[in-house]
């Protein structure tokens, strides 16, 4: 049986205009991604694996080529429509979190429900659902002040979960973590992966990388793995 393709870029550029100098960020980008998989996208710094993020996330647009989420073409589509596709479809989690620092754990999942079509009264049972599943249902309602940076992570997990998107996006999510607590988060990502979830991973750390099923390998641009 073919495996679905969630994911695919078709031909994908991205340049920047910098001054008068043009900066070819990604210079010819293919590549497929099947529902289910658990992969990196590896590269050093200025190699265009954040442009790449970026655009499979639809933070911004290519220059030219296209971009397909479950099927659809959403290289072109306004701001609006891709907001509503990002909280819908698509789960990130950050190198730095980006939690509210005085809202509690619960308070913190909660946040694109606000923006989803759930009712109110299931938001609460839902973010507490996710908590647990990420192995925080002891810190509920503690304040992200409070919390380790593995367990600030975690929170940023499920937060990332809990509008059931299509794709996981983390970007560096182990980079301002110790290595021990780097490797229970790698490992609650392939708990999830197992689950059906797909995970992609940015990271400039190879050690990272192959903990995933398979790795994409940028470097200036382009694809060389």
């Amino acid at each position: 049986m073919a495996q679905e393709i969630i994911l695919k870029t078709e031909h994908i550029r991205k340049l920047y205009k910098i001054g008068e100098n043009v900066i070819e960020a990604l210079k010819d980008i293919s590549i497929e991604i099947t529902k289910g998989e658990f992969l990196s996208i590896v590269g050093k710094s200025g190699s265009g694996k954040s442009t790449l993020m970026h655009l499979m996330g639809l933070l911004d647009s290519p220059s030219a080529g296209t971009v397909y989420l479950n099927g659809s073409d959403v290289s072109k589509l306004e701001e609006k429509k891709l907001a509503q596709i990002r909280n819908d479809q698509i789960g990130f989690i950050f190198q730095s979190f980006n939690l509210l620092e005085r809202a509690n754990c619960i308070e913190n999942v909660i946040l694109p429900l606000k923006y989803s079509k759930m009712s109110q009264k299931e938001w609460k049972p839902k973010a507490i659902k996710m908590l647990e599943l990420a192995g925080l249902g002891d810190r509920l309602y503690n304040k992200s002040n409070e919390l380790s940076g593995g367990q600030k992570q975690r929170v940023a997990i499920a937060r990332a979960l809990v509008n059931e998107p299509s794709i996981v996006l983390a970007d560096e999510p182990t980079g301002n973590l110790d290595s021990k607590t780097g490797d229970e988060i790698l490992a609650l990502f392939k708990k999830l992966n197992d689950e059906g979830k797909t995970i992609i991973v940015v990271t400039h750390d190879d050690e990272i990388a192959t903990k995933t099923g398979r790795k994409i390998i940028l470097k200036d641009g382009l694809v060389v793995s």
